[in-house]
This record gives structure tokens, sequence and C-alpha cells, in this order.
């Protein structure tokens, strides 16, 4: 009996003994896999170690620095965080064995989008208990200011505003843009001639700005798409042809270069009410036009300027842009209406794209695509979308024209045109009807052909979209907010028409 009880006594400690090594073996591993060490010894991004140890989370006043942990799990002792550990490390562990490291696109995981679904925002504001840090600008006052007592509302992380805390990107500005960068060049005594109707380079008289414009003939088309046309939404039809005169269109959008001329030139810290620029755009008259108040951050996102397409300006700017130019050339520019843009876009064709292919090839939207991929080929070389964008804009040069010579008139920004929005605008036009103009009054505007990260379904020549204002600015901390500058949408530009003078004879 002794010796039994003994044996039990015994299995009973080695059990203990070996469930406490098992646990202090678990915790060990368990605490030693959040270590930064263990995170960079299997990180396959080329360049995180490196971003990471010249960030503010590495290199700070403080002298603390921040582990990997700290921002890409919850806060430790809630059941969030071991679940989280538990589903990253899988999720790390499958992706390192199973993926092709060389077919990622990096450059896209360093984006906001990104950076949003693998940081925890009640992790930083457990970190960062004083959200006024010692330096901070009036500015940054006011933004978190308006951040505490909206942060409901807001629905914000603090990574929207503060992309390169943990990771440096020397591309990444924060903060607010008082003057434009200085443009070099040579700065044109006038305006282009224009004697008849053809392609023509304006050059616009006291600044570096030229932009290629290119004669859009005349000719009627169906606006809208047919019944039948895949992915096709309701405010597409009903499909109706329609006549539009000739008119020049802008072969891209307008460039940072182009825009920061206008800024330069017309910045000022005052308003003028929206309602008399849209009056003035009817006038002949004008003769000084008042220009943007300084954007609240870095319109670019850093992504580059030059020749990218200007971003972020309000449909109000682009008016005031078209007003300015208007005013220096001497010829009428302005937005297009949504019937020029889309007889633009198709380029004499009558097909969902003004290149070949369905759009259900080159979609990704479907359940077999999960497991089949869309086929690129016959798309890639003439939009910037989602497959090929690395979720930021792009220079012109990376596309091919459409067959009237216009570039990006489908994906890479979402672009502005003069028409109010309304579902059922198609519905109101005469069959035939010659330059029509939409809805004489809206609360939205039309935005026409996608963007950088737009699927391919949503680049369709009849594809239609429109602003969304209020959301726009939902962060914008200023009061009253800005009518020049959207805070909360990135991929948004325009591109200008400028009407044929009456002293040109067209043929």
């Amino acid at each position: 009996m002794k010796t039994s009880s003994k044996t039990h006594f015994l299995a009973l400690l080695a059990g203990i003994v070996a469930g406490v090594s098992l646990m202090i073996v678990f915790n060990t591993a368990w605490t030693r896999s959040s270590s930064n060490e263990s995170c960079m010894s299997c990180h396959a991004h080329p360049e995180s170690d490196a971003s990471w140890k010249q960030s503010y989370h590495y290199n700070n006043g403080s002298g603390t620095m921040t582990e990997c942990a700290a921002c890409h799990l919850p806060p430790k002792g809630t059941v969030k965080y071991a679940a989280a550990k538990a589903k990253i490390g899988a999720k790390d562990i499958w992706a390192y064995v199973t993926k092709d490291l060389e077919s990622i696109d990096w450059d896209s995981k360093g984006e906001l989008e990104h950076a949003q679904t693998i940081v925890y925002n009640e992790s930083c504001v457990a970190c960062h208990v004083n959200l006024f840090p010692e330096g901070i600008t009036d500015d940054g006052i006011t933004a978190h200011l308006y951040y505490e007592d909206n942060v409901e509302k807001l629905d914000l992380q603090c990574i929207s505003c503060h992309l390169d805390a943990g990771h440096y990107n020397p591309n990444y500005k924060h903060g607010t843009l008082k003057d434009a960068p200085k443009l070099s060049g040579v700065i044109y005594e006038k305006a282009a001639e224009v004697t008849e109707f053809r392609n023509f380079t304006e050059t616009v008289p006291g600044s570096t700005a030229a932009i290629s414009m290119i004669a859009v003939p005349g000719g009627e088309f169906y606006i809208g798409s047919p019944e039948d046309e895949p992915f096709r939404k309701a405010d597409e039809g009903p499909r109706k042809m329609v006549k539009v005169s000739p008119f020049f269109m802008g072969e891209v959008e307008v460039t940072w270069n182009q825009f920061w001329a206008f800024y330069s030139e017309t910045m000022s810290e005052g308003r003028t009410p929206p309602s008399v620029i849209y009056a003035n755009n009817t006038r002949e008259d004008i003769d000084a036009v008042s220009g943007p108040t300084p954007p609240f951050g870095i319109p670019d996102q850093g992504w580059g300027m030059g020749d990218r397409p200007a971003i972020t300006m309000t449909h109000y700017a682009a008016e005031t842009f078209c007003q300015w130019l208007s005013l220096k050339t001497g010829r009428h520019y302005r937005l297009p209406t949504e019937a020029e843009w889309e007889y633009a876009a198709r380029g004499g064709t009558d097909t969902p794209y003004f290149f070949e292919g369905n759009p259900k090839k080159f979609s990704e939207k479907g359940f077999l695509k999960g497991i089949f991929k869309p086929d690129t080929t016959g798309i890639d070389g003439y939009v910037v979308y989602a497959l090929n964008s690395s979720n930021r804009s792009q220079e012109p040069s990376e596309v091919k024209a459409n067959p009237f010579g216009l570039k990006n008139m489908l994906g890479n920004v979402l672009e502005y045109c003069s028409d109010y929005y309304a579902e059922d605008a198609y519905a109101n036009l005469d069959e035939g009807e010659l330059d029509p103009k939409g809805p004489s009054e809206g609360e939205e505007y039309v935005v026409r052909g996608g963007l950088y990260n737009s699927d391919a379904s949503d680049l369709r020549c009849a594809a239609r979209s429109c602003t969304n204002h209020e959301d726009w600015l939902k962060t914008d901390p200023q009061n009253p907010k800005s009518i020049w500058w959207y805070s909360d949408m990135k991929g948004i530009g325009f591109r200008v028409v400028c009407d044929v003078p009456e002293n040109i004879d067209i043929k």
C-alpha cells in the first residue's frame, strides 16, 4: 500500500514538473516569438529592418525604443492579443513557406491602405497617452484636439496621419505645405497660337506650365452601356445616342507642375465663395482669380510630384484652375461634360474599354478569381489600376494612349466632370441631343474613369461614380473645413477641356 502511494505521488510530482516545464517552455517561446529579433529573423520585407531603425519609434529624444509587437499586436494581457498573435503567426509562417518573395509588390506594403490592416490603433493609444508631444506645431494641436473631440465619429486610426512613425519613409511629409515647390524651366511669355483644329501645346504666360492639348473631333455615340455588358450598373442607362461638338482636351490629367504654377500665382489666405467661382465660369470679364489656401497636410501623399497627376483638390479648386487658365491664355478652359468625357474615353470605339477585352476576364470579382487569377495581359499597358499600381498614382508615361491620343482616361485617378450627378441622368436625355450638360442642379458631381486601386470592372468607359464631399472631408480638422483640398480622398484629379475658338474653321 505504501509502495503504491509513493508511486502515485512520484507520478503526480513528475506530472507537475513536466507541466510546469512545458508552461515555462511555452511561455518562453510565446514571449521570445514577439521579440524584435524573432520578428526580424523571418521578416521577408527587404527594407523593414532598416526603415524601422530610422523611424521615430527607434530614434527619438526620449531614448525609448518601440518594439515591433507594440504596433503590430493589440496591447499585451488582452484576449485579443493572444488571438491576434496566433493568427498573425500562422499567416506569416504560411506566407514565408508558400509566397514567391520576388512577386510581392513591396511598394504597396508601405501605403496607408495596407498599414491600416496590420497596425492596432488601441496599441497606439495605450502607448501614447499624451497626444501633445514636445515641439508639436499649432496645426498639430488643432488636429489632435479635433481627433480627441470626434474620435468615435471619425473612426480614424492614428497611423492615418503618422504613417512614417514606425517605418521611416523619406518621401512622406508630415505637416502643412505653405509654399508651392519652386519650378525650374522656361518661363513662357505668351500663350500658344492656335489657328487650326489640331493638337497643340498650351503655354501659360508668366509660368513654366505647358499643357499638351488633343483635338477631339466631334461626332455621335451611345452614352452608357448596353444591358448585357458585364458589371453594368443601373445608372449607366438607358443608353442614348447623343452628339458632341469638337473640342480640345488635355492629353493627361493636370500635373503637379501645372497645378503648382496656378497655386504659386494665386495662393490666398481668404475665401472666395464657391458660388462666385461657378458664376464666373460663364463670364468673359474676369480680371483676377483668388486661388487655394494652403493644404492641411502634404497633398501628394509622398508619391512625388512633377508629371504625376495633381490630386486631392476639390471640384471647386479644379473649376478655379480652369478659370485661371482661361484668364492667362485668353481661351475658354473648363472641365469636360460627362458626355464629352465618355466620348473622349471611348476614342471612337463601342466596347467596354477602348481596347479589346472582356471585363470578366480582367476583373478580380467572382468566387473563382480567388483560385484562377485575372488575365492582365490585355489591360496592363493601357491603365493604372489595382493590379499594377503599387496602390498609388503613376506618371502618364506608364500607359499607352487611346485612339484619340489621350492617356489615363481609364485608371490612375478619378476625373471630375462639370455635370451634377443623378442616377437617372440618361433618362432625361433626348435621343440625338447635341452637347448634353446633365442636371441643372444637384448635391454631388460626376467623377469618371476609376483610379489606381480600382478593379477592372470599374474602369469600363461607361462606369459612373460621383463625389462624396462630406466623407472626403471627414478628418479635416479646420473650422470651417477646406473648400480647396480633400483630407480623405487621394485618388481624385482632373483634366481640362478648351472650347474651339470661333475663328477656327473646323473641316
